[in-house]
């Protein structure tokens, strides 16, 4: 039998760049966590300083020169400093000339300058190789541990053997390096880092506004009424009443618009008869952003269940119970349990708690510690057929909620129905036409242009375009 080496296989190879001596110029929060780091690595590191007699806080082991004495030590040189101090590099041009600079830095804001600041020092010191990297990378990130932050380090660069250096130093620290190309993506890598919640901007403006729309309506409609038809101030409702009515109605249109868009897809594939077009921007978008519309969707969600919880608390409550039993007392009369009220009011409850439950499940499966662990099925599974489920027992929860109240006169006090009954446009809306689609005779050409049949294929490929035919 051959006989295999039972020796560990080292993750990392003890290539000769291992050992090498890197330099880093600037001391300052970044530069230090990374020449720590690296030196957990193997790596030797010269820090460059302006004043090396007052850097004392460099990792033990580490040397501090001044810069053109560090720069003659490496020929990688990590620039961890910001582009105002790019100045003095000019000096150091002959010094430079040849080797690797690996620009780190961040901008304060986006488009601060006509010029990236990769290409801004590719231009101050022309006979260098300019790398971008590890600006995404955060100091707290290179301290705590690869596995606690972002593995993946963007890296750019127009010589493709200095990218590579690059990259074997990123992955011989525990991370993933992924290469953007030449130093044209720099704008697009600066950017990054600065960008504040991209995907959550649309979702989280569309929930605002839903919530204005509805609190304003709530207010109009339950407390402005109230106080000049009535004369009865019901001000505080502001505090609790308004709020706990607005926020399940905000997560179940927002649970909607998840799944609206896959539906105008469907729709745009039928009348198209090929999946080979690109959608419209706006829906293109609207796609890309359903896993944060769920998000803030459950998020209200919550909020709703807190303000239910608080309900048997409340004064106002109270006070209405109280009042009710002593009115029964001196008109010595009870009245009798309706059962039918009893199933109505029970039902809503558990229609309420199911839906929650699924939409918890489905918040879950949407982390990508969780995503990453299933297959493609199971999370189409969760998060179609489980989200569809959700969604119907959300808008019935609404339904038995609502009841029989808006056939009665007084629940359009100034004509204006119930916000809850206006909550259930988008919903049932979504629930109809999806219902259609999956009726067979819709279903299975829908299945086939999603498999690749086309209507008017431009090239025929005749064996499958026949079977393909046969099939629909």
């Amino acid at each position: 039998m051959e006989k295999y080496s039972s020796s560990p296989i080292p993750l990392v190879e003890d290539a000769p760049n291992k050992k090498q001596t890197v330099c880093i110029f600037g001391t300052g929060d970044f530069g230090r966590s990374l020449g720590q780091k690296m030196m957990q690595c193997g790596y030797s590191i010269v820090f460059g300083s302006r004043n090396p007699q007052d850097s004392s806080l460099i990792p033990p082991g580490a040397t501090v020169l001044p810069h053109a004495e560090a720069a003659e030590m490496s020929d990688i040189i990590i620039l961890a400093i910001h582009r105002t101090c790019y100045n003095f590099l000019e000096t150091l041009k002959e010094m430079l000339s040849g080797k690797v600079l690996v620009d780190v830095s961040n901008n304060l804001k986006i488009n601060q300058y006509p010029q990236t600041n990769a290409e801004y020092l590719a231009q101050l010191i022309p006979e260098s190789k300019v790398v971008k990297a590890f600006n995404s990378v955060s100091a707290w990130a290179l301290q705590s541990g690869a596995l606690d932050a972002s593995r993946q380090v963007f890296v750019c660069g127009n010589d493709s053997k200095s990218k590579e250096k690059v990259m074997d130093i990123v992955r011989s620290l525990g991370l993933t390096p992924l290469d953007k190309g030449s130093l044209l993506a720099t704008k697009e890598i600066e950017d990054y880092p600065l960008q504040l919640f991209p995907m959550w901007k649309y979702p989280i403006y569309l929930s605002l506004a839903i919530s204005a729309f509805f609190f304003f309506y709530s207010v109009i409609r339950d407390i402005v009424y109230n106080y000049v038809v009535k004369n009865k101030d019901f001000s505080f409702f502001i505090a609790i009443s308004i709020p706990n009515r607005v926020c399940p109605i905000v997560a179940l249109i927002l649970l909607a618009l998840v799944y609206l868009p896959g539906i105008f897809a469907a729709i745009l594939q039928l009348y198209r008869g090929t999946k080979y077009r690109r959608f419209p921007d706006w829906l293109d978008k609207w796609m890309l952003c359903r896993k944060q519309l769920g998000l803030v969707a459950l998020a209200f969600a919550f909020l709703h269940v807190l303000y239910t919880l608080v309900i048997p608390i409340r004064y106002y409550v109270r006070w209405r119970l109280n009042s009710y039993v002593l009115q029964q007392a001196f008109n010595n009369k009870t009245d009798p349990f309706n059962t039918v009220q009893g199933w109505i009011s029970d039902s809503y409850v558990a229609l309420g708690i199911l839906g929650f439950f699924l939409f918890v499940l489905l918040g879950i499966t949407s982390l990508p510690s969780v995503s990453n662990s299933v297959n493609w099925r199971e999370f189409r599974f969760v998060q179609s057929y489980l989200g569809y489920l959700t969604l119907v027992l959300c808008t019935a929860h609404t339904l038995v909620y609502g009841g029989k109240r808006f056939l009665h006169v007084r629940s359009y006090p100034w004509g204006l129905p119930a916000a809850y009954i206006l909550s259930l446009i988008i919903p049932c809306i979504v629930l109809v036409i999806k219902f259609v689609l999956i009726l067979p005779c819709i279903d299975r050409p829908l299945t086939a242009i999603r498999q690749g049949w086309e209507r008017k294929p431009k090239h025929v490929c005749e064996p499958y375009n026949n079977l393909s035919r046969s099939s629909v």
